[in-house]
């Protein structure tokens, strides 16, 4: 069970991804990491910033100057910085099932909050709400996903206890898969009842104010 956010160390680990394939600024890299995630979460200005700058101190990072640019602060990654994100690639790849509990546990929150009598939300003037048609358009965006991303979805008959136990006999998920979806598939990002795509930029920020070390 998680008993906090996403990983420790995520925006850190993305951050020294977007560095090792070229320089960028902070506000690039806010942009970059949003678009990851399919406009649906974005850091804080004031997470990323301190991060770059204790890159910079560590010398994990270092600013590098542009003719065109001369007043935007890019930082490229140093070979220290390099050693740096194989650490954090290991450290990360050990938080994938706490990732997955971060994603179902809001799941079920939201769930809760549409079918719990304990709780008594007043959304009717709100653009989103919690009913079993919004929680379906969840589920729905989350199969177009991964069908684009892996392939044809095929459910798994098996309670979260028989399928930690299954995954945890065996390792790594043994599925094959080249992580390759469909050509030319997209994800619908159609908001329920309308026939109109929500660009990212349109999605809701959240945002997190703590630096991620």
């Amino acid at each position: 069970m998680r008993k906090s956010g996403p990983p420790k160390g995520l925006i850190s680990y993305l951050v020294l991804e977007l560095l090792d394939e070229r320089p960028r600024y902070g506000y690039e890299l806010l942009g970059e990491i949003t678009e990851i995630s399919g406009g649906h979460w974005e850091p804080s200005y004031g997470s990323v910033y301190p991060i770059l700058y204790k890159f910079e101190e560590e010398g994990v990072a270092e600013r590098v100057e542009r003719d065109d640019e001369p007043d935007r602060k890019y930082f490229a990654l140093t070979d220290a910085g390099r050693e740096e994100l194989a650490e954090k690639r290991r450290e990360i790849g050990g938080e994938a099932r706490d990732f997955g509990d971060v994603v179902l546990g809001f799941y079920h929150l939201y769930a809760a909050l549409a079918t719990d009598d304990r709780f008594e939300v007043d959304d009717a003037d709100a653009d989103w709400g919690y009913s079993e048609r919004y929680s379906a358009w969840i589920v729905e965006q989350m199969i177009r996903h991964h069908e684009r991303d892996f392939g044809e979805f095929e459910r798994i008959d098996a309670s979260p206890d028989e399928f930690h136990a299954e995954t945890g006999a065996t390792g790594a998920d043994a599925t094959d898969s080249d992580g390759a979806g469909p050509e030319g598939t997209e994800p619908d990002r159609t908001e329920p009842g309308s026939s109109e795509s929500v660009p990212a930029d349109d999605a809701e920020e959240s945002s997190s104010g703590a630096a991620d070390d």
